[in-house]
């Protein structure tokens, strides 16, 4: 047996790990469904066990449900929202080709920095943070650039808008192009139909309007995009999301790929069972419901959001930071004092918003109770000061 000296300046006492109860009606995470917790408690098992393998099967008929599709090619990438994110843009763009992008907020200008990254001749439309995109004006960018993939987000995080998509599948279908979607903020709270509006690529998240910790990240392909997938001229350029890939592991084939986590897809799967248990259109009517509650509440203490109303996500909306009241105090007074986290505004909306979060297990009433009444205490202090 080799022995050598223990170097004991690099071991520190940690304590018995203990965090902050906290209630997250920010942009994400959201609080878990306790039925979550508990499935992802159970034993782990290996990524090619058999149950394992059923399991991935159950995932795959869950997702479809949720995102409404018969699409094959749909599953749980084993990584954030942002993996998935480049997952499409993996995939479906080759050097060269013409990718519009919608910007209206954080998340399209990341986007674009992705589809640059994969050679990609990036073209944007844009519109002011909180507004969204016509069709008219999305056909005269069709018109303009002839691109290869539309990538537009349905729910922009940073801003709390949502941008209608009806009509949209038809239009690339005209100008013989990919639609790219992220739906990170929308799936599972907030109507959404891959296969009745057309999207041939999308992606989501773990850790928001399913309810589960963050870790695993949606993602859906059409036949259409697979085709293109099967033409490339080069490789898919990032091995771990390559597609032809993962098919194979997620396929009849069960080719070893990565290690996946079984205990976040125990997740996952209970967090989908519970969508289905509750049923889409009740769910997206619970959402829209009680972000209307939490409108009114706002409206109430003279806080105004700051996206029209016809265009708001019931999942997130941003509200205008007073005059005068500084936001960050205010969202640190409410995590301190309160035991709540919102999240404060992001890039151009930086200093001006609030963003409030009402995604999955977290979209009650009784938590909107909580966080106005504790608002409205900060505010009334704050002014008084």
């Amino acid at each position: 047996m080799i022995s050598f000296p223990i170097d004991d300046r690099h071991r520190i006492n940690a304590s018995q790990l203990d965090v902050p109860p906290r209630l997250l009606l920010g942009p994400g995470p959201a609080n878990v469904h306790p039925r979550v917790l508990a499935a992802m408690s159970l034993p782990t098992l290996g990524h090619l066990d058999p149950r394992y393998l059923e399991l991935m099967d159950e995932i795959q008929t869950l997702l479809r449900y949720a995102w409404q599709t018969d699409n094959p090619m749909t599953i749980s990438v084993s990584g954030t929202g942002s993996a998935a994110m480049e997952a499409t843009l993996a995939n479906a763009v080759e050097p060269g080709d013409v990718v519009l992008v919608g910007v209206m907020g954080y998340f399209g200008h990341r986007l674009v920095d992705m589809a640059s990254r994969y050679g990609a001749d990036v073209q944007k439309l844009t519109k002011p943070w909180g507004e969204v995109f016509s069709l008219d004006e999305l056909r005269h960018g069709l018109e303009t650039h002839r691109p290869a993939i539309l990538a537009l987000v349905h729910a922009e995080t940073s801003t709390g808008a949502r941008q209608p998509l009806e009509g949209v599948g038809e239009l690339c279908r005209e100008f013989n192009c990919l639609l790219l979607v992220d739906t990170v903020t929308s799936l599972g709270g907030v109507p959404l139909s891959l296969d009745t509006w057309g999207i041939d690529l999308a992606y989501s998240c773990s850790q928001k309007g399913l309810g589960c910790p963050p870790g695993l990240a949606p993602f859906s392909m059409s036949p259409r995009a697979w085709d293109k997938l099967q033409r490339r001229r080069s490789q898919v350029a990032n091995w771990y999301l390559d597609m032809n890939l993962l098919s194979r592991y997620w396929g009849q084939e069960r080719v070893y790929h990565h290690t996946a986590s079984s205990n976040m897809n125990y997740g996952l799967r209970e967090a989908l069972r519970l969508v289905a248990e509750e049923g889409l259109e009740s769910r997206w009517q619970r959402h829209q419901t009680n972000v209307e509650f939490l409108w009114q509440g706002l409206a109430e203490l003279s806080l105004v959001c700051h996206v029209q109303e016809e265009f708001r996500l019931p999942t997130l909306t941003t509200v205008k930071v007073p005059e005068g009241i500084d936001s960050k105090a205010v969202a640190r007074q409410l995590l301190t004092e309160y035991n709540i986290e919102i999240g404060l505004g992001l890039g151009e909306l930086a200093g001006k918003v609030w963003r409030i979060g009402l995604m999955g297990y977290n979209s009650r009433r009784e938590n909107i109770i909580l966080l106005l009444e504790a608002i409205a205490r900060i505010l009334t202090k704050a002014k008084k000061g």
